[in-house]
C-alpha cells in the first residue's frame, strides 16, 4: 500500500513512462526487422519467380507502409496539443489501424486479381532449381522465425498499436508458411498450385483485416462497456464515501481504444458544496486511475426523481 496519494501519483507516472519507452521500442524493432525481411524475401522471390512468394513480399512491402503509418499515429499522440486537441489525440490509435486494415484488405484483392491471371494464363513452366529451393526454403523458413519472435514479444503489451503489430507478425507467419508450402507443391507437383496459394493468401488477408475494421469500428461509435465492467464501476463508485445516498447513472463507452466513463451520484441536499465537491473530485480520480479508462465524469445531485438530463442519446 502507498505511504500517501501523491507517491501512488508519481509511482503509476514512472510505471506509464516505462511502459511507454517499452512499446516505442517494440514499435521501432518491428519496423527494422520489417525492413530487413522485406530485402530478404525480394531475394527470395527473384530467385523463386513463385506468385504465392510474390504475394507474401507484396505484403511486406505494406507492412513497411502500414509501420509507417502506425508509428505516426503514435508519435502524435506523444506530442499533445491542449488548444486544437482538448481531450488528447487517443483516437489515432484505431484510426491509424483503420488505415492499415484497409491497405492491407486492397493488397488481397489485387492478390486474387493477378492470381486469377496467372490460372488462365497458358504459361506453364514453373520449376526450382537445387540451389534456388535451398535458398529460398533457408530465407523463408528464417523470416518465418524471426516474425514468430517478433509476435509473441509483441502480445505482451496492451497497447493498440503494439497489438497491431503483434497480428501482423503472426499473420505474416502464416503467409511466409503458406507462400513457402505452395511454391514447393508447384516446384513437385503442379504448376496451378501456386497461384491457388496466392488467392488463399489473399483471402485470408482480406478476412483478417476485416474482423480488424469491424472492430475498431465499434470502439469509435461507443460501444458501452460489458456489464461485469459497469457492475465493477457501480461497486468503486458507491463505496466511495459513505456519504452517497445513491448512484442514478453509471455509463462506460468506448471512445477510441478506451472508455469515457459518466456517473451520477446522489448526495444530502444539505451538504456543504466544497464538501460535495471534493468527494466528486476524488471519485472521478479514482476511476481515471482504473487503465482501461481514458476520462471519467462525475455529476452531483441532491434526488433522483428526476426526468433523464439529456434529451437525445
Amino acid at each position: 500500500m502507498c505511504p500517501s496519494h501523491l507517491n501512488c501519483f508519481y509511482g503509476l507516472q514512472e510505471e506509464e513512462e516505462r511502459l511507454a519507452r517499452s512499446e516505442t521500442f517494440a514499435i521501432r524493432i518491428s519496423n527494422a526487422a520489417n525492413l530487413v525481411l522485406f530485402v530478404a524475401k525480394v531475394y527470395a522471390s527473384v530467385r523463386s519467380g513463385s506468385l504465392a512468394i510474390i504475394a507474401s513480399t507484396l505484403d511486406s512491402l505494406l507492412d513497411l507502409l502500414s509501420g509507417f503509418i502506425l508509428w505516426f499515429t503514435a508519435f502524435s499522440m506523444q506530442t499533445p496539443n491542449p488548444y486544437q486537441y482538448p481531450i488528447g489525440k487517443k483516437r489515432m490509435q484505431p484510426l491509424g489501424i483503420l488505415v492499415f486494415a484497409s491497405v492491407m484488405a486492397t493488397l488481397g484483392l489485387q492478390i486474387i486479381l493477378e492470381s486469377a491471371r496467372a490460372l488462365m494464363s497458358n504459361e506453364k513452366e514453373f520449376d526450382l532449381t537445387r540451389d534456388q529451393e535451398r535458398w529460398v526454403v533457408g530465407i523463408m523458413l528464417s523470416v518465418t522465425l524471426v516474425k514468430l519472435l517478433l509476435m509473441v514479444y509483441c502480445r505482451t503489451f496492451t497497447n493498440e498499436i503494439v497489438k497491431a503489430y503483434a497480428q501482423d507478425h503472426f499473420f505474416d507467419v502464416v503467409t511466409n508458411f503458406i507462400g513457402l508450402f505452395a511454391a514447393l507443391l508447384a516446384n513437385y507437383i503442379d504448376d496451378w498450385m501456386d497461384p491457388v496459394g496466392a488467392i488463399i493468401l489473399a483471402l485470408y488477408t482480406i478476412r483478417t483485416w476485416s474482423m480488424t475494421v469491424l472492430e475498431n469500428v465499434h470502439s469509435l461509435v461507443g460501444k458501452s462497456a460489458t456489464p461485469d465492467y459497469l457492475q465493477k464501476l457501480t461497486y468503486l463508485s458507491w463505496n466511495h464515501h459513505k456519504s452517497i445516498r445513491h448512484i442514478d447513472t453509471v455509463r462506460a463507452y468506448t471512445f477510441g481504444s478506451h472508455y469515457f466513463v459518466e456517473v451520477d451520484i446522489v448526495l444530502p441536499a444539505d451538504m456543504p458544496l466544497q464538501e460535495a465537491h471534493d468527494i466528486g473530485e476524488s471519485l472521478q480520480e479514482k476511476l481515471e486511475l482504473l487503465p482501461e479508462i481514458e476520462r471519467a465524469f462525475v455529476h452531483l445531485d441532491y434526488e433522483y426523481s428526476h426526468k433523464p438530463e439529456h434529451a437525445q442519446s
